[in-house]
């Protein structure tokens, strides 16, 4: 079937043989395995709506990365001083800047809906005092209930209505429906159901945070801890 180059070389004739015969050992699972690999991410992604962040147009974007959460003050202060900046400076707006507000497990609670933090005692597992009576706090202080208050324009209402988008990492509501599972005696799927379901209006839950922070930026947002 195969004759033998004349004066070739006969090493790599035989390695181009074996190659090409070899193909008629591969597998139809493994011809197809890039085809598999496709229709299985496009499956997983479409358990997660990460559309949102094709929407990130802005002339500037910007993600806030926040960490602990405390009484004293919103660690959202931050965005709004960003949006405020950029209003003054260049009269810019949403949608021509863009924030993205990333919660994982320290700043859950920001997330939570006042249900949730009277159901789980909130204000007092993750040390939050109401600034207005000095105890432990039984709803979102970080949510903006008067609009004619001055703390309520670095509130999460007051910054959503600027467009800013806020996210919950799931691995992180895993971890803290663990938490609060334990100190409530409650069955981890109970608690998880009631987490999500107690999220704010508008939060994204997405798959995890170290992943979408690295989407974000690749989507041009600039980074920033708060």
């Amino acid at each position: 079937m195969f004759g033998l180059p004349i004066g070739g070389d006969r090493r790599s004739f035989l390695t181009g043989v074996a190659a090409f015969t070899g193909l008629a050992f591969i597998s139809p699972e493994r011809l197809h395995a890039g085809g598999n690999t496709t229709a299985r991410k496009r499956r997983e992604s479409a358990e997660w709506d990460l559309s949102w962040l094709d929407d990130l147009k802005g002339k500037h974007r910007q993600l806030f990365d926040v960490g602990e959460i405390n009484g004293e003050r919103s660690p959202l202060h931050i965005t709004q001083n960003y949006l405020n900046a950029h209003r003054d400076v260049y009269g810019l707006a949403f949608p021509d800047i863009n924030t993205v507000v990333g919660i994982a497990g320290r700043g859950f609670p920001i997330n939570a809906s006042d249900p949730l933090w009277v159901k789980y005692s909130l204000g007092e597992q993750w040390r939050v005092k109401d600034p207005k009576t000095g105890v432990w706090a039984t709803h979102n202080i970080f949510l903006g209930d008067d609009p004619k208050s001055i703390e309520y324009h670095d509130s999460v209402r007051a910054l959503q209505a600027r467009g800013s988008i806020f996210w919950q990492c799931n691995n992180a509501l895993n971890t803290v429906a663990h938490r609060l599972a334990d100190a409530t005696k409650t069955p981890f799927e109970a608690v998880r159901d009631d987490l999500i379901r107690g999220l704010n209006p508008g939060v994204k839950l997405i798959p995890a945070h170290t992943m979408l922070v690295g989407l974000a930026q690749e989507h041009g947002c600039t980074y920033e801890a708060l």
